[in-house]
C-alpha cells in the first residue's frame, strides 16, 4: 500500500502513534522499540507495513527498516500474527532476534507478553530452515566474487546467517560483511554495523 510515512509526531500511547501527514493523521502499531525513538512534534519517517482484514486495516510503523524486515520475517512463521510479532519486536532488538535464533534462544523469544515456549520454538527452528536453504543455495551457486578470505570464519558465517534471519539475501549480507571488520568485533557488534550500513 505505501512504504513509509513521512511526517510529525502528533500521538504517543502504549504501542501506538499517530503521524500527522500533510494535515491526516495515521495511526501506526508500533514496537516498544520503535516508541523509544519517538518524541511529540518530532519530525521522523516510520517505515510500515499495512494489514488488511475484514473489519479493517492495520498499519504497522517502524523507525528502522531492519526492525520492518523482522517483522515481515515473523510473519512468514507459521502462527505468528502480526500482534505477536510486534510484542517480540518489542522485547527484543533485531539483532538480539537473529541472535535468538542462532543460539536457540527460546527464553530470549519468550520473554514477549503472549508469546508461549511452542510458537518460540516455531520460529528458530522455521528461521533456522530458512538459513540452511540459504546457504545451501549459495553454496551451489559458488561464493559471490569479492568476498572476503574471512568468510569461511564461523564468525563470517554466523553474521550472514544473523543477517538471513533479518532478511537479507547472501548477497546483501555479503555486501554488508566486506565493509566491517568481522574478526575485530563481537558478532552482535558486527550485526549493529551492518544494520546501520544498510538504512
Amino acid at each position: 500500500m505505501f512504504y513509509y510515512l513521512k511526517g510529525k509526531i502528533t500521538v504517543i500511547e502504549q504501542n501506538l502513534a499517530v503521524v500527522d501527514c500533510g494535515g491526516i493523521g495515521f495511526q501506526c502499531v508500533v514496537s516498544m522499540n520503535t516508541l523509544s525513538h519517538l518524541e511529540l512534534g518530532q519530525d521522523v519517517t516510520l517505515y510500515t507495513y499495512c494489514n488488511i482484514r475484514e473489519d479493517g486495516v492495520d498499519v504497522f510503523g517502524f523507525y528502522e527498516l531492519s526492525e520492518k524486515r523482522s517483522f515481515e520475517m515473523l510473519l512468514g512463521v507459521s502462527g505468528v500474527g502480526p500482534k505477536a510479532a510486534i510484542s517480540i519486536l518489542s522485547s527484543v532488538t533485531p539483532e538480539g532476534l537473529a541472535l535468538a535464533v542462532l543460539n536457540h534462544d527460546e527464553k530470549m523469544i519468550t520473554a514477549a507478553q503472549g508469546v508461549g515456549k511452542k510458537i518460540a520454538q516455531r520460529i528458530i527452528l522455521e528461521l533456522q530452515d530458512k538459513i540452511s536453504k540459504e546457504s545451501a543455495a549459495l553454496s551451489a551457486a559458488g561464493k559471490p566474487s569479492g568476498v572476503p578470505a574471512s568468510a569461511g570464519s564461523t564468525k563470517y558465517s554466523d553474521a550472514s546467517a544473523a543477517l538471513s534471519v533479518l532478511g537479507f539475501t547472501p548477497a546483501e549480507a555479503s555486501a554488508l560483511l566486506r565493509s566491517i571488520d568481522v574478526e575485530g568485533l563481537s558478532l552482535e557488534e558486527i550485526i549493529k554495523e551492518a544494520l546501520k550500513l544498510s538504512q
